[in-house]
């Protein structure tokens, strides 16, 4: 573990951008960003496209350390550069902690959930994303239904991979998303803190790992664990909230920390002149930080 970049994602206000849409997302964050899907072809010049419009965020003056504790990145970013310089040492030279997804999506659903795909070639990427300066890394799981089952099936394979990527030395951000529109959401939620608090007692002492988690419906509900010793950092994810909402539902969670992805690229467009872009990019940095602070 980078001890430098711990220190700052443990005690920086701040929170993680979430820059790691893949594949399946992509064609609607372009969208979003004002770039329609028939006026690009092919998986290549998407990502091209997509790499730009990353590239437009983190390039601009904006985007620092000051307000911005880290990010999340996406293998084919990693791979590429921002500024001339290798995507995770452009970012670390901002003082902004690079991690990288590494899941390869979702499974279909089975007992109310969506675990993760098969990882089969995880540890070379994990060699190659040490390799690059990468701090940690982040692993999506869904849960649609309060299905105690599946909840456990899902909390146990977060930990074994969170325990491949801890012997590699990298911190993993375990990610079992609630889904908003879960019927018994605040039920789901109680039965999936039981289960992470039950696999967060079990790590080794010399480990840590961070949580991000859709912001509880009963305000608080994961406070504990901002304090549990196993646990480097608690962020929320925006789970389709708007950024005023999500931000609101934010606000009131203590310890907590935004790690947004569609909510902080909400009304930044391709057709904005940079002025344009980089003023609305600094009122979404602007609301997101100070929801994170309280």
């Amino acid at each position: 573990m980078n001890e430098q970049q711990a220190a700052k994602i443990r005690n920086q206000p701040g929170f993680i951008a979430a820059l790691d849409q893949s594949g399946g997302s992509t064609p609607k964050a372009l969208k979003l960003y004002g770039i329609e899907e028939n006026t690009y072809s092919g998986d290549e010049q998407m990502m091209d496209l997509v790499h730009k419009m990353r590239t437009r965020i983190v390039t601009s003056p904006v985007f620092n350390g000051d307000r911005v504790a880290g990010a999340i990145l996406f293998e084919a970013t990693m791979d590429r550069e921002f500024g001339g310089k290798p995507a995770a040492q452009y970012l670390w030279d901002k003082k902004v902690v690079p991690f990288l997804k590494i899941d390869k999506g979702l499974a279909d659903e089975a007992n109310g959930v969506q675990l993760m795909k098969p990882m089969p070639t995880l540890d070379a990427l994990l060699d190659k994303a040490k390799s690059k300066g990468i701090f940690g890394t982040k692993e999506r799981s869904v849960i649609k239904q309060n299905n105690a089952e599946g909840i456990k099936a899902v909390v146990k394979q977060q930990f074994e991979v969170a325990a491949q990527v801890l012997a590699k030395g990298l911190v993993p951000i375990v990610e079992p998303e609630v889904d908003i529109k879960c019927p018994d959401k605040k039920g789901a939620e109680a039965v999936l803190k039981t289960e992470l608090k039950a696999a967060l007692d079990k790590l080794p002492a010399n480990q840590q790992v961070m949580l991000k988690l859709t912001i509880p419906d009963v305000d608080n509900l994961y406070q504990d664990f901002t304090k549990h010793p196993r646990v480097l950092k608690v962020v929320a994810l925006s789970g389709g909230y708007s950024r005023d909402e999500a931000n609101k539902r934010l606000a009131k969670q203590n310890g907590m920390i935004a790690s947004f992805s569609r909510a902080l690229s909400e009304g930044l467009t391709a057709q904005q002149t940079d002025d344009q872009f980089n003023k609305a990019l600094d009122g979404a940095i602007q609301s997101i930080y100070d929801a994170s602070k309280t």
